[in-house]
Parts: structure tokens; sequence; C-alpha cells
């Protein structure tokens, strides 16, 4: 027993020094300075070291370590929900660890010492920790090794404050983009939805007419931005009017359409329609019941994020 604790004891402490040797990685800075930060959250230079330069905090040390309440682990840089409770476990490694992610919020790289594989968040790039598999201490055999800095904690009575919104309005790369600039987004996420086939593939949507739409799911703030903002937002992005698709890409998966959740966020959508309507606009934009969203392929999620590009028929245009 005295030598499994001393080899447990060695393995943490060699994690950090690695950890800590990575972060000196100039490559990955630049990278990372290179990322517009207007939107984000003010970072103390103790976060700064962790999140932006790919530090590690001490094991053991940090306030989330042995914290098992109900709630909501979102990203300290950008606020982008992470880790449910439910997912936390007691490793005894030193650092929070979960075994699963919020769908699409964590993204996984090569990191720079070329044997672990980073995590970090999917919306703004920030640096939370490495992935490990293949220990066997849960059912899921994964574990997100985070550190606590790179966290904050929100209890379950906030999270009521949380919504998801449903848009389609041609290629979702250009539609996730700019609702991922938009001030009180938490989270946009490209995927699939209205059609007749159960966790279909793109090339299903594209090749098999199932009637799916490409939407983005809009994960957002109510405290920070109402829906009916979103809404507005949603039509200033894209061509309301067109009927086959959007600009140069046409078929049903482009068509414009409102997904809505209830009554309320369909009489919303129904009133902008009629200002459009107004305003001497034929609006096109189809209302329609939210059903189950599928989430897109890896390779399609923070698309213009990750070539460093814009969109090529999306901008905003002011309509209201």
């Amino acid at each position: 027993m005295f030598f499994m604790k001393l080899q447990k004891t060695i393995l943490i402490y060699f994690c950090y020094f690695i950890s800590a040797f990575s972060a000196n990685c100039s490559e990955s800075n630049k990278k990372f300075n290179a990322m517009n930060t207007n939107s984000y959250n003010k970072l103390t230079s103790k976060e700064e070291e962790i999140i932006i330069r790919k530090g590690t905090e001490k094991p053991f040390s940090g306030k989330y370590n042995n914290f098992f309440e109900q709630g909501t682990y979102v990203c300290k840089r950008c606020d982008s929900p992470l880790y449910k409770s439910d997912d936390k476990f007691k490793s005894g490694c030193g650092w929070p660890s979960f075994d699963d992610e919020i769908s699409g919020s964590v993204k996984r790289e090569k990191d720079a010492d070329g044997i672990r594989t980073e995590i970090l968040c999917a919306n703004c790039g920030a640096h939370l920790g490495h992935v490990f598999e293949g220990e066997q201490l849960t059912d899921k055999n994964v574990r997100h090794c985070v550190n606590s800095i790179s966290l904050e904690f929100v209890p379950n009575d906030k999270t009521e404050f949380l919504r998801k919104a449903y848009f389609a309005g041609g290629c979702f790369w250009g539609v996730e983009h700019l609702f991922q600039n938009k001030e009180g987004v938490i989270s946009a996420v490209s995927g699939y939805m209205g059609g007749t086939k159960e966790n279909p593939s793109y090339e299903n949507v594209v090749n098999e007419n199932t009637g799916h739409s490409e939407v983005v799911e809009v994960t957002y703030d109510t405290e920070k931005i109402s829906y009916e903002s979103l809404a507005k937002f949603f039509f200033e992005i894209h061509d309301p009017t067109q009927t086959d698709g959007q600009w140069p890409d046409i078929g049903e998966q482009y068509l414009s359409v409102i997904f809505f959740n209830d009554e309320e966020e369909k009489a919303i959508s129904e009133k902008l329609i009629k200002t459009l309507e107004g305003k001497g606009l034929k609006v096109a934009t189809k209302l329609k019941p939210a059903e189950t969203f599928w989430k897109a392929e890896g390779y399609h999620q923070n698309y213009y994020k990750e070539k460093g590009t814009k969109p090529y028929c999306h901008f905003y245009q002011k309509k209201f």
C-alpha cells in the first residue's frame, strides 16, 4: 500500500512539472495572443498563467478539487457551460475530474509535450487541462483532468437563466460564427433538425433528402439578452426573403427556419416577421416546433474560428 501511494504521488508531481514545462511553448502563446479577446472576461495574472499560457495549478490546491455541489461548471474566460456536476467524480489525482463534457463544449488537441491530449474550451480556446482514457476509474473510462482556476461554478438555482434557441438560415458555418460573437450568447453549435432520420450524418442530409435543416443551437443567458433580440439578430445576418436556400447554397437544408420551443417564441417570431413585411420584405422564413437537435460532425464545429476566415454568405445588415 505504501508503494502504491508513493507511485501515485510521483505520478501527480510528474504531470505537474511536465505541464509547467509545456506552458513555455511560445507557439501556443502566439496562438492565444492572436485571438479576439474583446468579449471575454478579464483575467487575473494567475488566471492568465493557466488559461492563456497553459500552465497547471498545484495538485490538491484548487477550490473545486473536493467540491461536489449540484450545478454546472462554466469556462472562466467566456462563461460557456463545460461540465455538469453529475459527471464529476473523486479520482484522487489532485485536480477536478469529470468523465463526460457537455456536448460540443470541449475540444481536444495534441499537447505541446507530444504525449498527452490537451482539452480546451471549444468556444474561446481557453486551456482547461488534459484528458486521459483507459484508467478504468468510471464506467465511461475517461477522465477530464481540469484546473479549478479554468472553471467557474454555477449552482442549479442559477442555471434557470440559461436557454436554448434554434435557428436555420443557410449554411450553419456562418450562422454559428456570427452568433458566437453576439453578446449574451454562451455557445453556438452546428447541427441538424426537422428531418425523418435519427442521428443523421452530413452525407445523409445532403444526399438522401432526409428533410433536415442545417440548424444552430444557441445557448444564451436570459439576464444578458432576450429571445426577441436573438431573433432580430437572426433576421439581420441572413436574407429571410430567399425561398430556395441562402445565397449560393440551394436546397431544402438551407431554407430559413425558426424552430420555436414554445408559444411565446412563436409569437415573438411572428411579430418580427410582420414588422419586416411592414417594411416591404416578403419573408420566406418558416416557423416550426423544435424537434430533436442532432449535433453535426466535429469538422463542422467552430468552422470559421478554426480556419481563421469570415463567412462567405452571412453578414450583419440592420433591418429593425
